[in-house]
């Protein structure tokens, strides 16, 4: 690679479910060639499949280039590397084949950004029930590539412009979560959360704002006692290391105050606590992003969409802001790094005069 070139960032996207919106939405992404100005894109998935939409959304002017394996990416290019010979596509409908092929999709951008053969991926939405008939068994892909990772729980962060709420359970049963809550998950999360704003967000000294989990954050024991018993122990504790960590706020009217703008970070209890009200104020920009690992993923927070699939009335607008999201994180990622790898050292003044580095 010549000096003069711009280095571009080598983007890995798993496609998702290819019955669903997922090929639409990253077909209609790179539909705009400037988005090969930011990054190098590699999709793995199936020329057939790519094909197919591609005449189906009457994208003419759209091409892509094959290769073999990520080593032959080509800059300028949308590449894509051919998993499977032939796929027919089903769109709107679910199936066992679909979900093989999401697995095998993202199996294989995990392995190649474990092996340095990329800079970071953007997953597709795939369907749950389709993946899960081809034994993937696992939630979704944060508890797949916390795995992989050999992390013990990873961090689901929901990311617009303006908001960032992450959740300590993520897709488990409503009636085990309070179960599934105690101090030491909800302060490591707490502890991951501030990590990432710091290093993957650039932001010095976050804070914080922990939700309830009962209605009116158990209004001091009398609606529940999580509050008292596990979620504001693990504030203090928090709070105790200097961690700017503030809570817990009742989660019905938090959304919709001025509070919100307060914080640089909302850590909800469950699933459907933070995600409800998140998609609700940022849906179009909303990315979903796994704090905690080694590598940066994001995807957009939206699913698989079958009902809207091959319509062409897909918004491919979330699915961008996962890419430029992960393009932004990676930098952040480097330039903490950076600054922190190499801090100055202190000079120390001894007895007589000496000098020493300490």
């Amino acid at each position: 690679m010549s000096n003069n070139r711009k280095y571009l960032l080598r983007l890995g996207i798993s496609v998702g479910d290819a019955n669903g919106i997922s090929p639409e939405i990253i077909l209609k992404s790179f539909k705009d060639k400037r988005m090969l100005e930011i990054c190098t894109p590699v999709i793995y998935a199936s020329k057939n499949i790519l094909s197919f939409y591609k005449n189906l959304l009457d994208l003419t002017e759209f091409n892509f280039t094959s290769i073999s394996s990520a080593n032959e990416l080509i800059p300028g290019k949308v590449n894509v590397i051919n998993i499977v010979d032939n796929f027919s596509v089903q769109a709107g409908v679910p199936t066992k084949e679909s979900g093989s092929l999401s697995v095998r999709s993202l199996e294989m951008v995990a392995e190649d950004l474990a092996a340095g053969k990329l800079d970071l991926m953007v997953t597709a939405p795939f369907s749950k029930e389709a993946v899960q008939k081809s034994g993937f068994d696992f939630p979704g892909h944060t508890e797949y590539l916390a795995k992989m990772a050999g992390i013990d729980e990873a961090l689901m962060v929901l990311v617009s412009p303006n908001l960032r709420v992450a959740l300590v359970t993520s897709h488990i049963p409503i009636k085990q979560v309070s179960e599934t809550l105690s101090v030491d998950l909800i302060y490591n999360k707490i502890l991951t959360f501030n990590k990432s704003l710091v290093q993957d967000f650039g932001i010095g000294k976050p804070k914080i704002a922990v939700l309830g989990l009962n209605p009116h954050a158990g209004e001091n024991g009398k609606i529940g006692e999580e509050e008292l018993e596990v979620i504001i122990p693990a504030i203090e504790r928090a709070k105790s290391d200097g961690i700017l960590a503030f809570g817990p706020f009742p989660s019905d009217g938090f959304f919709g105050s001025s509070a919100i703008s307060k914080f640089d970070g909302v850590l909800a209890m469950f699933h459907d606590q933070g995600l409800g009200p998140f998609k609700a104020l940022a849906f179009d920009d909303g990315v979903n992003y796994t704090a905690g690992l080694p590598i940066v993923r994001t995807s957009p927070d939206h699913g698989t969409a079958f009902d809207i699939s091959g319509k062409n009335i897909a918004s491919p607008q979330s699915m961008r802001s996962a890419i430029y999201a992960a393009i932004d994180i990676y930098n952040k990622r480097k330039e903490y790094k950076n600054l922190t790898q190499n801090p100055l050292k202190k000079t120390v003044i001894k007895e007589g005069g000496k000098k020493s580095d300490a």
